[in-house]
């Protein structure tokens, strides 16, 4: 088992620390997202990971700078939402579950780009962190089909386990039992974060494209002036 550090912040990046610490891996320190204001009362609301972090009695921060004053022997990155700056990495190598076949999707929303672009298949990569953008060499992948009515939370679900259990696998001795990093080979593509205007259906578009938009969730449309929201893929 090993010292670690654990950076991430929504929900996917839940099960992720779990397993880290019912693994037994001393789980030195969570780095978060600071929390975000919520409502109309504008309440702060801490990350999901944070949240499982408080519930598990593991320390908190929402810096970097924490890092390095935790003794861990490596990093664990799940959708932390930053770019981990090289004088971090120096000091913590890390590693990241990223949830996409690198290089095929690198960046924010890899779930929702794979089901956008029509992909049949996608999987979970555990990557060594660089300075660049999920660039690093893979220790591991798996690889699985994509439902042709899977939507994104199901498929992310489905990844988050595969993740979940490649962490079990690989770091049972912590930085020393990683395999050896192979280099990413193929194209490369940037999976920018979905914005509220690409969920909007479109009814001028081929209905397998109006039907990967509605897998996405919270896809939305207008009738007579008004917006009306549709969140379930067996709504188009």
């Amino acid at each position: 088992m090993a010292r670690l550090v654990f950076l991430g912040t929504p929900e996917a990046a839940v099960p992720p620390l779990v397993t880290l610490v019912d693994a037994g891996h001393d789980v030195a320190l969570v780095v978060t997202r600071p929390d975000k204001r919520h409502g109309r009362g504008g309440a702060l609301v801490p990350s999901p990971v944070k949240a499982a972090a408080a519930d598990l009695g593991l320390t908190v921060s929402h810096t970097l700078e924490a890092v390095e004053g935790a003794g861990a022997e490596l990093g664990v990155v799940v959708a932390y939402g930053r770019i981990i700056p090289i004088e971090v990495l120096d000091r913590t190598p890390m590693v990241n579950l990223h949830f996409s076949l690198l290089p095929r999707w690198r960046g924010a929303a890899p779930v929702e780009r794979a089901i956008l672009e029509g992909d049949s298949e996608t999987g979970v990569c555990l990557m060594a962190v660089e300075a660049g953008l999920d660039t690093g060499g893979i220790y591991a992948e798996e690889v699985t089909p994509i439902g042709e009515d899977e939507t994104a939370d199901e498929l992310r679900s489905r990844l988050v386990d595969m993740g979940c259990e490649m962490l079990r696998k690989h770091l049972r001795e912590g930085r020393a039992g990683l395999p050896p990093a192979l280099d990413q080979v193929g194209t490369s593509s940037y999976a920018e974060k979905i914005v509220p205007g690409e969920l909007r259906l479109r009814w001028d578009q081929p209905a397998v494209q109006v039907r990967r938009v509605v897998r996405l969730g919270r896809a939305w449309t207008t009738f007579r002036g008004r917006r009306l929201g549709i969140v379930r893929a067996g709504a188009a």
